[in-house]
């Protein structure tokens, strides 16, 4: 059966309210630290290394051990299993053994009948550690040649070559800095052991199944043995992946060797100081390029901060070298990308996972080419393209057989009306004697699909009661993305139901096995391909059924309106819960459990060629800025953004995404500063010294999800993933900032140089090389 079969009583490209709004607004949503505790539960506390680097000689918990309510100082030592929460690969330790290797890192868990014993009696754990000399920098590491994996290398034409025959060629360096997921519910999980013996988890996890898997090495048992449950995450943002898994490991260590429910839940400077950041890039390039602006060779480094282990680093990695191309088209391109260990926290996944780091440089090489011709950026842009004979392809050798690039660019002009406004910001600047006001366009081309081939996949679990009810469990998890809503309305389009029919299961383990992570902007496309398969088999099965009834052909009957009949003009029918009695009583199976793999992938990995992606989705936004010369404070005053979202299952829902997605890419590009300091220790820990931001930082916005694009490939229902996409579209702002400095600048041979996060400090300090002629280096 296919989707185009069963749209006669669609209740997908609909905008539905989220199944938990009203939840969300009225605070009655029930998130992990809310579920009513059991009796007898345990607290966790984390006892962590004071520095960067260092020996780990002794840990001495006899003070604490003897504290009132404490139950158990946990170290590697008491790991009933593997001391391993490495999501890839092995070796990754969830307390410290022989040595630490970031300020923060957990060494021991104290467990307590109260959460305040427990954090006093962890205070009084007393560690002694030799200091090392840390690594703390990305160039520190690139110097020392310290990696947590070999260098990857994408390549593609005579770079040399071409560099040497162009007539122009430029170079540069600038970096990005990391960020916070800053998910308002913080990390927690807690544990306990049912009957059986088996250890049961509610986790605030992205990945229940890796959860499941790192806590059942953990304890030395078959993954069986461990159930996680997840109804909802107050936001995850990649966080929640890798992070989750080890926050729950020692709910779970601590549950077994207590035989005591546990909870750890991490206050919020803890969390930011013992959790992965999306990684900082420091980038090094090279470009060639002709008389129009075309690019002909682009030689790059991208170097990107680890921490100290592997955790997800070679997938953030290889996304950024896929996406360094982004929309243009480069017929020679070599792009080395480092892995840099550091003695920093494991960076890991963050929302856009690597390819927001690799779209920036061609969009810094953009702004540098247009500078050095006196030509705009988006007059060099436009000669760039995808687009024409023997240039629809990658530099990894993957066709592009969608692209709407220069569409999406048009409308988003068009929204935003470029040319007036260029008008009138030129007319502001040059009458304003201390605002600048800049504006910028970014377009977008981002691919879909997990870098991991074995991750396309997902399960879920569709049960027909006799009555027409409908329960709905996935491997997907709800975080606040509506992901729940968007499968209900496939189920509820197969069936031709209400959305009031289907009731949402929690996310577990033990109805849905081998769950994907709830990530790469897949959730919908993976889940509800699952659930629209097995829904599909038990409506074949109900249509055989009714066509008895009816004696007519199965094809010719029509679900709709919650009732099957035939097609008109035969006007009988039956409501859905009478189809669904009547299959019950004939024994016809009700239940069916759906499986989906996403087809055509192919990745070699070492080579970096092949088919990774499963489709494109494109986007491009306008935004314009206002930059205060006397303060370096940046201001977004409006954008406007085209998202292409294929055929939208919920059109409400993915503008929410788009807009939020866009206002987090703002914190990263502007305000969002990560800050350690020369001993290795995170200083932004909290919101009074780390800046997200707020509702007075969002600009005017006009959002436009691009009409008449269906996707080009079998999606579920032709649309197209959206959670991650469009926080790129925020490297506007970054294009926009440079914009509005550029007339500072006391000499028409100097172009604007701006690392991210653009914070005061440095924008003060690019104002002030514009004006004194200061030369880049």
């Amino acid at each position: 059966m296919t989707t185009q079969e069963v749209l006669s009583d669609a209740k997908v490209h609909r905008s539905l309210f989220h199944d938990n709004a009203r939840e969300h607004v009225s605070g009655r949503a029930v998130y992990a630290d809310d579920i009513p505790e059991p009796r007898g539960l345990l607290y966790a506390a984390l006892v962590t290394s004071p520095i960067a680097h260092g020996q780990l000689r002794s840990i001495d918990a006899s003070l604490a051990g003897t504290m009132p309510g404490v139950h158990a100082v946990i170290t590697a030592a008491d790991i009933p299993g593997r001391n391993d929460i490495a999501p890839i690969g092995q070796g990754e330790v969830l307390f410290a053994e022989g040595v630490v290797e970031f300020c923060g890192q957990p060494v021991a868990a104290v467990i307590a009948d109260t959460l305040d014993q427990a954090r006093e009696a962890a205070a009084a754990v007393k560690l002694d550690i030799m200091p090392l000399a840390p690594v703390l920098t990305i160039a520190e590491a690139m110097a020392q040649q310290s990696y947590v994996r070999a260098p990857m290398r994408l390549e593609r034409g005579d770079v040399d070559a071409a560099m040497a025959g162009a007539a122009h060629r430029l170079g540069g360096r600038f970096e990005v800095g990391g960020q916070e997921h800053f998910y308002l519910e913080g990390q927690v999980a807690f544990a306990w052991i049912d009957e059986g013996g088996a250890i049961s988890l509610h986790s605030s996890t992205q990945h229940p199944s890796e959860v499941q898997h790192i806590c059942a090495r953990l304890l030395g048992v078959r993954q069986a043995e461990v159930t996680v449950l997840v109804r909802r995450m107050g936001g995850g943002f990649g966080g929640k992946e890798s992070n989750a898994s080890w926050v729950a490991g020692i709910a779970a260590v601590a549950c077994r060797l207590t035989n005591r429910p546990v909870k750890l839940r991490l206050p919020r400077v803890t969390d930011m100081v013992v959790t992965g950041k999306r990684h900082g890039f420091l980038y090094d390039y090279a470009v060639g390029f002709d008389d129009e602006g075309r690019i002909l060779a682009l030689d790059a480094t991208l170097a990107a901060n680890a921490g100290y282990s592997l955790d997800m680093t070679a997938g953030v990695v290889s996304r950024a070298l896929t996406h360094i191309d982004n929309c243009y088209y480069l017929p020679a391109v070599r792009a080395i990308g480092l892995a840099c260990k550091t003695n920093t926290v494991s960076n890991t996944a963050f929302r856009g996972f690597g390819g927001p780091q690799g779209v920036v440089v061609m969009e810094e090489v953009i702004e540098r080419v247009a500078h050095a011709l006196g030509r705009t950026p988006e007059q060099v842009r436009a000669v760039n393209f995808y687009g024409g004979a023997g240039r629809e392809e990658t530099p990894y050798g993957q066709p592009i057989r969608d692209n709407v690039i220069e569409r999406v660019v048009d409308e988003a002009m068009r929204l935003a009306d470029w040319d007036a406004r260029r008008a009138e910001i030129a007319a502001f600047n040059a009458a304003h004697p201390t605002i600048r006001r800049g504006l910028g366009l970014f377009p977008l081309k981002f691919g879909i699909s997990f870098g991991a081939l074995h991750l396309n996949q997902a399960g879920a679990l569709v049960q027909v009661y006799a009555d027409g009810s409908v329960r709905l469990s996935h491997g997907g998890t709800e975080m606040g993305q509506g992901l729940f809503i968007k499968v209900a309305q496939v189920v509820a389009t197969v069936f031709g139901v209400d959305l009031d029919a289907i009731r949402l299961s929690t996310t577990s383990t033990a109805e849905v096995p081998n769950t994907s992570a709830t990530a790469a902007s897949t959730g919908s496309d993976l889940n509800g391909w699952a659930a629209f398969n097995a829904a599909s088999a038990i409506r074949t099965r109900m249509a055989a059924v009714a066509a008895a009834h009816f004696d007519v052909a199965p094809d010719d009957l029509r679900f709709a309106n919650g009732r099957v009949g035939p097609a008109a003009p035969d006007n009988r029918s039956l409501r859905f819960g009478e189809l669904a009695k009547m299959a019950y009583m004939q024994r016809v199976q009700l239940s069916e459990s759906g499986f989906y793999k996403v087809p055509d992938l192919h990745w070699d990995g070492e080579r970096m060629k092949g088919h990774p992606y499963y489709y494109f989705s494109y986007g491009a936004a306008v935004s314009e800025v206002a930059v205060d010369t006397l303060t370096g404070e940046i201001r977004v005053l409006r954008a406007d953004l085209v998202q292409d979202c294929g055929n939208s299952l919920n059109p409400a829902i993915d503008v929410g995404q788009i807009e939020g997605a866009y206002v987090q890419g703002l914190g990263w590009f502007v305000c969002e500063n990560l800050h350690w300091d020369g001993r290795g220790r995170l200083r932004s820990e909290g919101p009074s010294t780390y800046k997200i931001p707020g509702s007075r930082d969002v600009p005017q916005m006009t959002t436009r999800l691009l009409e008449g694009n269906p996707a080009s490939v079998a999606t579920i229902f032709r649309s197209k993933g959206i959670g991650e996409p469009p926080l790129l579209l925020a490297t506007s702002i970054w294009t926009a900032a440079k914009d509005a400095l550029k007339g500072l600048a006391t000499s028409t041979t100097l172009p604007v140089r701006l690392d991210a996060p653009m914070v005061a400090h440095r924008v003060l300090e690019e104002i002030e090389r514009l004006r004194g002629g200061a030369s880049l280096t």
